[in-house]
């Protein structure tokens, strides 16, 4: 095969159409647009305009809250957390903290106020975690393998 023989597959590249090429193509003198007017102009679709009635956004009632102080937290799993520690990213003689997790790469830090751990999975071996928030399951499992949960922030121990 030589680079001149190289083809695109079938349908790959659909054919455009032909606009303004004589009444027998079809799409010929004003090329679908209708006649004249705002909208025949290239470029100037008025995006919710209804022609001067009032449109539909502005009819239907606003709804809902939107908190601005509401607070994100990243949440971080016990599989996670304990396969950070055995892969090394994490030191597992330490207490681990968030900004420990941050650091590492474990949790992500894209708009969220702390790290709230979560319940899935098992831990094998005493850590001690730092965090934000966790659930009330989390923590009985931590404990359970002996180690330490502190919570940091205003999160309550819940599920």
């Amino acid at each position: 095969m030589k680079l001149n023989e190289l083809r695109d597959n079938p349908g790959a590249r659909p054919k455009s159409k032909r606009l303004g090429r004589g009444i027998g193509s079809g799409k010929g003198k004003t090329s679908g647009k209708g006649v004249k007017g705002q909208k025949a102009r290239e470029g100037v679709s008025l995006n919710g305009f209804e022609g001067g009635q009032l449109p539909i956004y502005r009819r239907l009632p606003k709804r809902g809250f939107k908190n601005i102080s509401r607070k994100v937290y990243a949440p971080l799993n016990l599989d996670l957390l304990e396969h950070a520690v055995s892969v090394g990213v994490l030191d597992g003689s330490q207490t681990i903290t968030e900004a420990n997790l941050f650091e590492a790469g474990v949790v992500s830090r894209a708009k969220v106020s702390g790290v709230r751990l979560l319940a899935r999975g098992a831990v094998t071996r005493a850590l001690t975690v730092s965090v934000s928030g966790a659930s009330a399951s989390a923590v009985a499992a931590i404990e359970a393998a002996g180690g330490k949960v502190e919570i940091i922030g205003e999160v309550a121990a819940s599920e």
